[in-house]
């Protein structure tokens, strides 16, 4: 398969999983969105994952984080970006688990993802987003719990 064909596919499916998870899942920090949204990687059409050396499996997520920076027309345009995270339980005494994220472009949208193992309980994602090399970088917080199709 083409390329190109597989980027249109990857396109689809990361547009798709930003609007399975919730509708707009994204924080606003001064005039940036960060936009994000996580879904099982058995959703992946095949020959995106495999192009993209994603396994699928209903047993790991795929994270997928995108910054947005609004223009003074009103417009938006994505931005690269350096996001941190981990990802862990609901525990207090859970610090969780490290994400490594890579980054993925399709046309000129980048977009960080990380694949990582999921559970049949609650879990939280702790994100920093570097959006700005001259500034702190914006904290995303959120909890999704997911559901392994055994």
């Amino acid at each position: 398969m083409k390329r190109g064909i597989l980027s249109a596919l990857l396109a689809g499916a990361l547009t798709l999983l930003a609007g399975q998870a919730t509708a707009q899942q994204f924080e606003q920090v001064g005039d940036v969105q960060i936009h994000y949204s996580a879904v099982t990687t058995s959703f992946l059409p095949e020959a995106v994952a495999h192009e993209y050396q994603i396994q699928r499996s209903p047993a790991l997520a795929l994270l997928n984080v995108s910054v947005l920076e609004e223009r003074e027309d009103g417009t938006t345009r994505s931005i690269p970006a350096r996001v941190d995270g981990r990802v862990g339980s609901m525990a207090e005494d859970d610090d969780g688990t490290p994400l490594s994220f890579r980054t993925l472009r399709i046309g000129d949208t980048p977009s960080q993802v990380a694949v990582f193992r999921i559970d049949d309980e609650p879990m939280r994602f702790d994100l920093e987003v570097y959006h700005d090399r001259n500034a702190e970088p914006a904290r995303v917080r959120f909890i999704q719990r997911f559901y392994i199709d055994r």
